[in-house]
């Protein structure tokens, strides 16, 4: 059975439901039900996505209920954390391509309800300013999935991150573009300097919050994350001020959280 447990270290901070399973497997199905419910309680669902390879068998198992006629996209508007800058939106390693080969080409969903930040738009800063218009204008985002990276991040960003910004251009950390080399190549060089992503303000403006993580990679992340000082310098801290905020863990991410919650 999965282990299910809170924390809340500050008096500041809101009680986070944290559940820990022993596989990857298993948090990416806890998750992928997770979102299949929210989906499913609202006449016109509006989801917030993330991209990575985690998120890719989330969304096959998404992908799977819709064929088997349990789920319905045919409501659902979507918004993307982030978006390269410079990058056309049909290249490989573009988060257009990602999300259409992953999910929106193989679901019922409507044309242009999957939205994306546009990273060869002209003017960035506008772009981000109709963003955030198109958000509002959704009434906003129920359910935001979001996965962690090597910084700390949340969407891209970066540290340091003010918890009030908004969608707007950003330069990715080194770390970042290490991480994500294996999409370019493997040459973190080739990764794109910027990215246009949601502010950590925009993101905690959803209704609820899903982070998924997997693997011991992301457990010394986590940890500071959950057990370090809310600060702009991890951005992931945020989600502990959200009042209704999820975290699903395998065994492996959870481990060093585990060992020095006790």
């Amino acid at each position: 059975m999965a282990a299910s447990s809170s924390f809340a270290s500050q008096s500041s901070e809101n009680q986070m439901n944290i559940i820990t399973v022993p596989t990857p497997t298993e948090a990416v199905e806890r998750a992928a039900a997770i979102v299949a419910d929210e989906i499913r309680s609202h006449a016109a669902p509006v989801l917030g996505f993330a991209t990575g390879r985690t998120m890719e068998s989330l969304y096959a198992l998404l992908v799977a209920r819709y064929r088997k006629g349990a789920l319905d996209f045919s409501s659902m508007t979507s918004f993307n954390l982030d978006e390269y800058v410079g990058i056309a939106t049909s290249a490989p390693q573009s988060y257009h391509t990602y999300m259409h080969e992953h999910l929106f080409d193989q679901v019922n969903m409507p044309a242009g309800h999957g939205h994306i930040p546009d990273g060869m738009a002209v003017d960035l800063n506008a772009e981000c300013a109709a963003y955030e218009n198109r958000i509002r204008a959704s009434g906003g985002i129920h359910l935001q999935l979001l996965g962690i990276g090597d910084t700390g991040h949340i969407g891209f960003n970066e540290p340091p991150s003010a918890f009030d910004t908004r969608t707007r251009p950003v330069v990715l950390d080194p770390v970042t573009r290490q991480q994500n080399a294996g999409m370019f190549g493997n040459n973190p060089d080739a990764v794109p300097e910027r990215a246009l992503t949601m502010g950590v303000g925009t993101i905690l403006d959803a209704k609820r919050l899903l982070l998924l993580a997997v693997g011991s990679g992301k457990a010394d992340i986590i940890n500071e994350a959950l057990n370090g000082p809310i600060s702009e310098k991890v951005s992931a801290t945020a989600i502990r001020l959200h009042d209704n905020a999820t975290l699903i863990l395998d065994e492996a991410a959870a481990s060093i959280w585990k060992l020095t919650s006790k």
